[in-house]
């Protein structure tokens, strides 16, 4: 156990000198020489703490509200918009010159009660919908610059089918028996509150090239076809394991982009198995950094002008406030390119080498 602790000891020191030789760029700089966007999921509460502002404006060029802009929160009451914490994160960007994504519009999770318990008609629902959709993006018009519009609307326990939620069918907006309308309905509605607003579909394991993907890219196809403002995809890469399939992700983001959207790597975070302490071993550490590198690698051989993979974001940027490992109990965490106490890991080393490497053949 001691002989563990010093290896994992010595790992972090050598990381550390590791970034301090390292000089030059950080990840802020080698992503805009890579002409991408690279961005990491922000809490409001945190942005006081010296050592999370300062990792956060020095490493990053985007921020997304972690939860601030999640119904729960923006929309508490029927007849009440609370815009405070997305507001701070928002001025927050904007005082630092980064960019901000705009997570969530619609999701079937973290509804408020006055929401979920309800019992809307189909009509009424609809208004509630189309009225908190234009109200928030209304709000951010000219400072959102892109919208996760939907979020989770495919089913886990049968890929390739809708999820049954309030919005599609409980009682739904009315459009239940025509698959993917009430999608459309929700983009058509962020569209006229901020025409300028790139609009997002945004997926949990869809990563690879399999069922939900699928059926995400024939509805992006249609969309696309019949004239939907659809301007891009967020594959959410949350890697449970160290054995990521980066050929299927490849293939995915380049079929996306062969039609015409963007891509958007949105909630990445590679989980390591942690001792009861919360420490990885320095070798998965290195699997890690590799999963990293090949992911940014994929999104960099997509890279175009206006489609291709345009951004990479980290869901958190610190071990410390990371939603892996944050439950008693947890085997799993440490899965960001920071540790809890700020220090870079191979993972952040791995992001800002590739991503300087492609800024240098630019």
């Amino acid at each position: 156990m001691k002989r563990r602790a010093l290896a994992f000891a010595v790992g972090a020191a050598v990381v550390c000198l590791g970034f301090d030789d390292g000089g030059g760029k950080s990840l802020r700089e080698a992503a805009q020489g890579a002409g991408l966007l690279i961005g990491a999921a922000v809490r409001s509460a945190q942005l006081s703490e010296a050592a999370y502002s300062s990792t956060l404006t020095r490493e990053f060029n985007m921020v997304e509200p972690e939860d601030a802009l999640k119904w729960e929160v923006v929309h508490p009451e029927a007849q009440r918009f609370d815009f405070s914490q997305a507001d701070q994160i928002v001025d927050f960007a904007a005082r630092h010159g980064m960019k901000v994504r705009g997570h969530t519009l619609v999701w079937h999770r973290q509804n408020p009660t006055w929401l979920a318990e309800g019992n809307y008609t189909s009509s009424e629902l609809a208004a509630i919908l189309e009225n908190h959709i234009k109200t928030v993006v209304g709000h951010y018009r000219g400072k959102i610059f892109a919208w996760d519009v939907v979020n989770e609307a495919y089913d886990e326990l049968h890929p390739g089918t809708l999820r049954s939620t309030i919005w599609r069918d409980q009682p739904g907006i009315g459009l239940a028996a025509n698959g993917a309308s009430y999608i459309e309905r929700c983009f058509r509605w962020a569209h006229e509150a901020d025409p300028q607003a790139l609009l997002f579909y945004n997926e949990a394991e869809a990563e690879v090239v399999n069922p939900k993907s699928d059926a995400i890219y024939a509805m992006v196809r249609d969309f696309r076809q019949r004239g939907v403002p659809i301007d891009g995809v967020g594959l959410q890469m949350h890697i449970a394991n160290l054995h990521a399939d980066v050929a299927s992700i490849s293939a995915n983001i380049q079929r996306f982009t062969a039609l015409g959207v963007q891509v958007h790597i949105t909630e990445m975070d590679v989980a390591l198995p942690v001792d009861a302490l919360g420490n990885p071993r320095p070798e998965d550490l290195q699997l890690q950094a590799d999963i990293y590198r090949q992911i940014a690698g994929a999104c960099l051989s997509h890279r175009l002008s206006y489609s291709g993979c345009t951004a990479i974001q980290t869901w958190g940027f610190t071990d410390k406030y990371s939603w892996i490992g944050s439950h008693s109990k947890q085997t799993q965490g440490a899965a960001l390119p920071f540790d809890r106490s700020y220090r870079a890991k191979p993972a952040y080393l791995a992001l800002r080498n590739t991503l300087a490497a492609r800024s240098a053949i630019q």
